[in-house]
């Protein structure tokens, strides 16, 4: 299953390959998205203290991280941000703590996984004397075991030429009689029963925690007329080639399919699923408090997360970057004010302690 961070790293590699973005702004873009690795010489006999930040793949040993690890490390010589892209899943972090062997510092995770592995005391606790809150949106993005430099949303797309009517809501999407025509959801719970809850009309203040048992029966009911995606590129190819009319996917792809079918395919922010993209350092990490300082600097740099709006359109978390993004991006940006406003923020704490119960109840549904 592939995740919103390795999909970010296809999307830039696709516009580079295309010509659309020079190799300096594509490593630079990974880095603050934590995917390049940001390398400063030595100076003198003196070894810099490294600083391992772990992401999902991509790209670029040695890559100079412009928006993230430069600025750090030239406010704090003696360290160096390393990258390392083997991808630091929640299984993988518990496999180093409590083996004793922690190699990592800043892990590029999720909300969930900060409930989950935080509960079991196997993450360090955001300092918040180093990292300013005031630096993060709302409590949903500033969490005890983690906290938030980018964001990310799941938003409905839909195919204009196939209704008269466009749908604005997720009971639209449920509603097969009004617009007919096949689905698309992600195969995985969270995200598709949230949305599920959603189109029974709960109101989006009241929507967690989630009724599992009336949410699978609602995608039940159309479970004929879906098809699931497990990437970003698959999810972006079902609308495309017409395989699905409407479907639930990351606000990143629905921005290149509005813009490459010059608005055939469009998409709405209502009732989409605000999520944060989480760091975590894992307890006993060899940089120590050196990590919470690289993350207070990822956070506090609005400047630096519009540029990664701009590149890759992962939306900034520091509320002081909104009055920075250009008017021409305030439309694809999921923390835009007016965007925002309309979303629902995702409940990580009930889906950390809920995720793999639910999730194996939900792919036995959509498989069976």
């Amino acid at each position: 299953m592939q995740s919103f961070q390795q999909d970010c790293v296809e999307l830039a590699l696709a516009k580079y390959r295309r010509g659309e973005m020079d190799r300096r702004t594509l490593l630079a873009g990974l880095a603050a998205l934590g995917m390049g690795a940001a390398a400063a010489g030595e100076a003198g006999a003196q070894t810099p203290q490294n600083i391992v930040m772990v992401n999902w793949g991509g790209m670029a040993n040695q890559a100079f991280g412009r928006f993230y690890g430069e600025p750090f490390m030239a406010a704090n010589p003696g360290f160096r941000v390393v990258q390392d892209s083997t991808g630091p899943s929640a299984g993988r972090i518990r496999s180093m703590v409590e083996s004793g062997r922690v190699t990592w510092d800043l892990c590029d995770s999720s909300a969930t996984s900060a409930f989950l592995l935080g509960g079991m005391n196997l993450l360090n606790p955001v300092d918040y004397n180093v990292v300013n809150r005031e630096h993060v949106l709302g409590p949903t993005f500033a969490l005890e075991h983690g906290a938030a430099s980018y964001s990310f949303s799941n938003v409905l797309v839909y195919d204009s030429t196939k209704f008269q009517t466009a749908p604005t809501s997720w009971a639209d999407f449920w509603d097969l009689r009004r617009f007919p025509g096949t689905r698309l959801l992600r195969r995985d719970a969270a995200g598709a029963l949230d949305a599920a809850q959603m189109s029974l009309g709960r109101p989006l203040p009241e929507l967690y925690p989630l009724d599992v048992r009336a949410s699978l029966a609602r995608v039940r009911e159309i479970r004929r007329n879906l098809v699931f995606w497990t990437s970003g590129a698959e999810s972006e190819q079902f609308i495309r080639t017409g395989e699905a009319v409407m479907g639930q996917i990351w606000h990143t792809r629905a921005k290149v399919l509005e813009q490459e079918s010059n608005g055939r395919f469009k998409f709405i922010w209502n009732q989409g699923i605000l999520q944060p993209g989480i760091f975590v350092s894992p307890r006993g990490n060899p940089a120590g408090a050196a990590a919470q300082r690289l993350l207070a600097s990822m956070l506090a740099n609005a400047e630096q997360q519009v540029e990664l709006l701009k590149f890759f359109g992962n939306g900034p978390t520091n509320p002081a970057a909104a009055p920075l993004v250009p008017e021409e991006y305030k439309r694809f940006n999921p923390t835009e004010p007016a965007n925002a406003a309309v979303q629902v923020a995702q409940n990580g704490r009930w889906w950390g302690e809920n995720y793999a119960r639910v999730n194996a109840d939900y792919i036995d549904m959509v498989t069976g």
